[in-house]
């Protein structure tokens, strides 16, 4: 796997680091503000770049990808001098020159520390407002004293979800918001199965027992709460959450997967606060 971060940062070396060189007849010429700023320390990450670049950054990279309809959502500074973060449809993170005719997907590591600067990034953009999350439309369930609070997006077939639901059957100390994300692609019947479950007259123990038991409750029909699926898939894509489970931490942190006991507890308790 290091050979393949390696092979990346050679490829992007040679492509856009090079110094003193004239474009080859054809080649987009690099901005200005550009060329200026190789010549400078590289930038801490995440800032924002001069309109010049991030122009033209987006002009390429919205034309040559017009028909799969890509849009830059930001341009930012990375600690490498000449390459810049691009942010694209659903907070996809991928890294470009200055001119956008050249563009990797990947990790950027930081090797001195083996740390993914990729991730840290990924951790901020998807960073979420715990307190403004709609729980109303969550199904809730308090354990023991309710302690820790935790938000998980999750589908009623989904093996990791279920597995999820036994490590917090260990806990007695948290509150669980569980909004309903059923992936129909994945698991076609995780639809019919969430709205028999918001439509009985305790959603809460209906779940629970589905997900930790496997006793589905018996067959209703829909009612006006089968509503709230709908919403909360709209919540998840606007989050751009497109697995489960995903987990939100009161301080913001979103996390895919699940952990087991105690590590679960663990990590529940160290991102309660920022």
């Amino acid at each position: 796997m290091k050979s393949l971060y390696l092979a990346a940062a050679v490829t992007l070396a040679l492509g856009v680091s090079a110094c003193g060189q004239a474009p080859a007849a054809g080649q987009p010429q690099i901005p200005a503000a550009a060329a200026a700023a190789t010549q400078k320390q590289p930038a801490p990450a995440g800032q924002k770049v001069s309109d010049e670049i991030t122009k033209a950054i987006t002009t390429t990279l919205e034309r040559n990808y017009a028909d799969q309809k890509l849009k830059v959502e930001s341009v930012s500074t990375t600690p490498v001098a000449g390459l810049y973060e691009i942010v694209v449809n659903g907070k996809q993170i991928a890294y470009t020159d200055a001119t956008g005719q050249y563009m990797f997907v990947g990790d950027l590591i930081q090797t001195d520390i083996a740390k993914s600067l990729t991730e840290e990034r990924k951790a901020v953009l998807n960073a979420v407002d715990f307190n403004k999350l709609p729980f109303d439309l969550a199904i809730k369930e308090v354990r023991g004293n309710g302690e820790l609070k935790i938000a998980v997006f999750s589908d009623a077939d989904c093996p990791f979800c279920k597995r999820l639901e036994h490590e917090f059957a260990k806990m007695t100390n948290v509150t669980i918001y569980n909004f309903m994300m059923p992936l129909t692609s994945l698991h076609p019947d995780a639809t019919r199965k969430t709205v028999q479950i918001l439509c009985q007259p305790d959603p809460t123990k209906a779940w629970t027992e589905w997900m930790r038991e496997g006793k589905m409750p018996p067959a209703v029909s829909d009612c006006a709460k089968a509503a709230t699926m709908q919403q909360t898939l709209a919540l998840s894509e606007q989050l751009g959450f497109n697995g489960t489970p995903t987990l939100v931490f009161p301080n913001g942190t979103v996390q895919s997967g699940y952990s087991p006991m105690p590590a679960l507890e663990e990590q529940i308790r160290a991102n309660q606060t920022k």
